[in-house]
């Protein structure tokens, strides 16, 4: 099928990430991670509300008790959109100040999974993949990664997708729910720069794995045996991540990235948030806590 993208209108993003829709609230969450804003909408766009921090958003997720978990530069942090309260979960002070918190997402063992990245150009591969459990623990999982991105499980929990960008390769893990352990690395599938490099992702009730292909100007599905099934192209030269949402969760938001800047720094209309509705429906999205 062919996906009819729609623009929301307004929205104009120097690097948007981490759709996620909250089915209690019926609300789109999304950052633009470099203004260090979290956005909130309606599922057609409507209704659209900020929240500026004091650090880079990274990344979201949805908390048991309604809160957002929010990634910042080298902390994590809850925030309740209805009272504005703001709460430290846990903090990386050994962080290099060119390193910070990327992809992230809540996983079936209830904790916060969550990358890091090299914010300098060569991106080196310092980056590392965290665990944050509810009580503020923080523990390392993966290390030498360049751009940490494309954090996903499996409808079921058993499964376990995590990406390197810059590494141009996607792997998956057997994940035990119990205990949050992840093991049997192996690959799933290598993205070259013409396919997309893979960014953010999402995962649909057929098992399939969606990924944002940020230097292709389109989104890629991949099969549970890492076959490339099919490709979208999207209204922007650089989508970073897709999510499923609306009522009946095959509404597909995209956000994307400013690739180009006026002279002024002012966006020139790339960095956008997208949706379009599809014959897919999203798998369940855990919570943290």
């Amino acid at each position: 099928m062919m996906l009819d993208f729609r623009r929301i209108e307004g929205v104009y993003t120097s690097l948007g990430e981490s759709p996620l829709w909250d089915e209690n609230r019926q609300r789109l969450f999304f950052t633009d991670i470099d203004r260090h804003i979290v956005y909130s909408c309606d599922a057609d766009g409507g209704q659209m509300r900020s929240r500026r921090f004091a650090s880079h958003t990274g990344s979201l997720a949805m908390a048991k008790d309604g809160r957002l978990v929010i990634a910042l530069r080298n902390e994590i942090i809850l925030w309740s959109p209805e009272t504005d309260e703001v709460s430290t979960l846990a903090c990386a002070h050994d962080f290099p100040a060119h390193v910070r918190f990327n992809d992230g997402k809540a996983g079936p063992d209830g904790a916060f999974w969550c990358g890091t990245m090299d914010m300098n150009p060569e991106r080196a591969p310092i980056g590392a993949l965290f665990r944050i459990t509810a009580d503020g623990g923080i523990n390392q999982v993966l290390d030498g990664v360049r751009i940490s991105n494309g954090i996903e499980w499996s409808p079921e929990g058993s499964r376990f997708y995590f990406a390197d960008t810059r590494g141009t390769w996607i792997d998956i893990f057997d994940f035990d729910a119990a205990n949050g352990q992840i093991s049997n690395r192996r690959r799933f599938a290598t993205p070259d720069e013409s396919t997309g490099l893979p960014d953010g992702a999402a995962m649909d009730t057929d098992r399939h794995y969606w990924s944002a292909g940020a230097t292709a100007g389109r989104l890629n599905r991949f099969a549970p045996d890492g076959t490339l099934t099919a490709q979208w192209p999207v209204p922007a030269p650089a989508p970073t991540m897709p999510a499923f949402g609306g009522a009946g969760m095959n509404r597909l938001f995209v956000t994307s990235l400013d690739r180009k800047k006026n002279p002024d720094g002012a966006s020139d209309g790339h960095g956008i948030l997208m949706y379009a509705d599809t014959n897919f429906r999203g798998a369940r999205l855990w919570r943290f806590g």
